[in-house]
């Protein structure tokens, strides 16, 4: 009977209803407001202002290389040598034909001189005369003829010493010492190395028309206020081109563009524009992409938020803000690039508005969460939002009937 009486003591008792789970804890942040200057970005290649071939200009067996493979030369630094004997013999040759051309005309403007005395005395005849001048007019060219080839012979010799033509990082030699090179002024001759210079660089990329006449409209709008007095950027020549290569982090190159291209290739729509880029470390080399930025529009005020809080829904892009009952809300957003790691925000917020940065996963539209504020700074130094993925309960459930 005890027993009995507990049993049914027990199953009086009321049952208690399940506690509600405790609101979620989100960090939240407020938009702040900085004075930027908008960039677009697009994708170039380096390529050195100066790019030579290194061929000979006379043919000969190569006697020596002077330079190690990649190594930095200076304009005028010796490259190769090219037997030079044979040409030394040419120019022994060529001198002894100047001083033999030298002692015919001293003869024959003697002997000229001689003449002239005489038929002015009428002793000797005018055809006699006319000989020994033509003889002198001889004389005077052979001297001509061989000063020409002995100025050529003598650079001929100087052609078998190879000096660098520009400053700047030699290439691998092609031909080893022993072998027979061929010289000339034409694509025949053969291939020694290559030299390109590294400081400054080029970088080109390109733009599409508007983009083009846009930075035109800027160009000529800070050219007027240069005019007028105000402080402002440069003129196209003088715009601000800054440049990342990979693995960089930020854009730590500036440069300036210094080069607009005098027409639009119509099969492309496009525009080639070129920044000038120091490389005093010699880091930069020729031919590597590159990521150029230039800027979008003029320095102004805008309000940025960290860019991990936005999310897409189909072709809307929101963010999840706190009100102050502590609801959550999606706010759809107008957004533009970024800048200083941070996302710029054209409509759709303000100043108060509290932004969802972490624990954006946890929560839905209406429902009740506990924010924790941080300052903007703190929240992006600590990677706020990095990992969150703001979906919208439509694009969820999208998600999960996929799968």
């Amino acid at each position: 009977m005890l027993l009995l009486l507990v049993g049914l003591a027990g199953c009086g008792k009321p049952k208690q209803a399940p506690q509600a789970p405790p609101p979620a804890k989100v960090t939240v942040v407020k938009p702040t407001e900085k004075e930027i200057v908008e960039w677009d970005e697009y994708t170039g290649r380096l390529r050195s202002p100066e790019s030579v071939e290194i061929r000979p200009r006379v043919s000969g067996y190569l006697d020596s290389i002077n330079f190690t493979d990649g190594q930095m030369v200076k304009k005028g630094d010796l490259l190769f040598v090219i037997d030079p004997r044979p040409y030394q013999a040419e120019v022994d040759r060529a001198q002894a034909s100047l001083a033999q051309a030298q002692a015919q005309l001293k003869l024959a403007n003697t002997d000229f001189s001689r003449s002239k005395e005489l038929q002015q005395k009428q002793v000797i005849a005018q055809q006699e005369f006319d000989r020994q001048s033509n003889d002198l007019l001889s004389a005077q060219a052979q001297v001509a003829s061989a000063t020409a080839d002995l100025a050529k012979a003598k650079l001929d010799l100087d052609f078998t010493h190879v000096m660098a033509p520009i400053s700047g990082r030699v290439g691998r030699y092609n031909v080893s010492v022993g072998n027979l090179i061929t010289g000339g002024d034409g694509g025949n001759a053969t291939l020694l190395t290559t030299i390109v210079s590294l400081d400054p660089l080029y970088g080109y990329f390109e733009v599409d028309e508007q983009s083009f006449l846009k930075y035109s409209q800027l160009a000529t709008a800070a050219g007027d206020s240069k005019e007028a007095g105000s402080d402002g950027p440069d003129t196209a020549e003088g715009v601000v081109v800054e440049m990342k290569v990979s693995g960089e982090k930020g854009f730590p190159h500036k440069g300036k563009l210094d080069f607009v291209d005098n027409q639009v290739d119509t099969e492309t729509s496009t525009v080639e524009l070129r920044g000038i880029f120091v490389n005093p470390n010699l880091k930069l080399t020729p031919g590597l992409f590159a990521r150029m930025r230039i800027p979008a529009r003029e320095k102004h005020v805008a309000m940025l938020i960290p860019d991990g809080a936005v999310g897409n829904n189909q072709s809307v892009q929101f963010v999840y803000v706190v009100d102050a009952e502590n609801k959550v809300k999606q706010r759809p957003v107008e957004l533009g690039p970024m800048a200083e790691d941070l996302r710029i925000v054209r409509s759709g917020l303000t100043l108060d508005d509290r932004i969802i940065v972490s624990g954006i996963q946890r929560v839905r539209p209406d429902a009740t969460v506990q924010p924790e504020e941080e300052p903007l700074d703190k929240a992006v130094k600590d990677g706020a939002g990095e990992g969150d993925v703001a979906t919208s309960p439509e694009a969820k459930d999208a998600n999960k009937s996929g799968q």
